[in-house]
């Protein structure tokens, strides 16, 4: 009587430890989330649960998966147009760059249904990555100097397809033929406009939305070649450096216009990491293995870095 005793105290006393906050151990998450073969990731979008969103570049195919787990499914098929940049927005809606077709589209995280259809103007069209912020929505083309906006209503409603605005480029930038120019972009620190990132120069530019005018931010002696997607995370902006495979974490001075690369950081299981997302401490990276030939079979996967 007095072992089985002793075994029911133990028993409680273990059931309230595990009830105290901060006696259980914390969940792991993986480290290395695969994806579907031949995939080809290349955006990544992560709100307040944790739940990423990924598009493939070949097909358009948006795949959303589980971070405590690792597993998951097609959210919505292809094919379609490339899904590139991506941006989640406080109504579970995804924004998307539809690359090389020249559009973008706006997906119910929901149901996976495509809510809208934006076509953009240019002639040679590369719709490579997207921000939101207040004022709503806007996308870099990676080979015409212009960015292009959505204009969302009054509790974040679509525009109608002929509202979205194209806004010339002017200022500092110049486009490069044949290359990647403007490609990642975020909202500027303290909403004061934009930051966009040249990937052929490695160069950051603070635009202008009202005017399009591109100022370039003074980094010094130091630049961020192949920069790709961009994230405000602890007051610096992270600038992924895809070919590199490197993150340059910058630090702005008061008056946005210039900027310290005070570190970067990298992992061996990067291989061509194109852009970055977080959840809690940890950042989330596809590895868009541009070296690799794409293969219906090639391997691809998410690599997070740290706690």
């Amino acid at each position: 009587m007095r072992q089985v005793l002793g075994i029911v105290i133990a028993l409680v006393v273990l059931g309230a430890a595990l009830l105290v906050p901060g006696c259980a151990q914390p969940q792991h998450f993986p480290d290395t989330i695969g994806l579907p073969a031949g995939f080809a990731p290349e955006g990544i979008a992560i709100g307040s649960a944790p739940v990423a969103y990924l598009g493939s570049r070949v097909d358009g195919t948006i795949y959303r998966v589980d971070l405590r787990t690792g597993r998951g499914a097609v959210l919505s098929p292809g094919p379609g147009t490339p899904a590139l940049g991506l941006a989640l927005d406080p109504h579970g809606r995804l924004f998307v760059a539809g690359g090389t077709g020249g559009d973008a589209r706006v997906i119910d995280t929901g149901t996976g249904e495509v809510l809208a259809r934006y076509r953009f103007g240019s002639a040679d069209p590369f719709v490579n990555d997207v921000a939101l912020t207040a004022a709503g929505a806007w996308f870099t083309d990676s080979h015409t100097p212009v960015l292009y906006h959505l204009p969302l209503g009054p509790s974040g409603g679509l525009p109608p397809p002929e509202a979205a605005v194209t806004l010339r480029l002017t200022g500092d930038i110049e486009f490069s033929p044949d290359a990647i120019n403007a490609n990642g972009i975020v909202g500027a620190p303290g909403g004061a406009g934009l930051i966009v990132v040249q990937s052929a120069t490695g160069r950051l530019y603070r635009v202008d939305p009202a005017t399009g005018r591109a100022k370039a931010v003074d980094l010094g002696a130091e630049s961020v070649p192949y920069g790709d997607g961009l994230l405000w995370r602890d007051g610096r902006l992270l600038v992924v450096q895809n070919r590199i495979g490197s993150i340059a974490e910058v630090r702005f001075d008061r008056t946005g216009t210039r900027g310290t690369v005070e570190r970067r950081l990298r992992d061996p299981r990067f291989d061509v990491p194109t852009t970055v997302a977080a959840f809690g401490e940890r950042l989330y990276l596809p590895n868009a293995r541009f070296s690799t030939p794409p293969t219906p079979g090639t391997a691809y996967d998410v690599v997070a870095v740290g706690p």
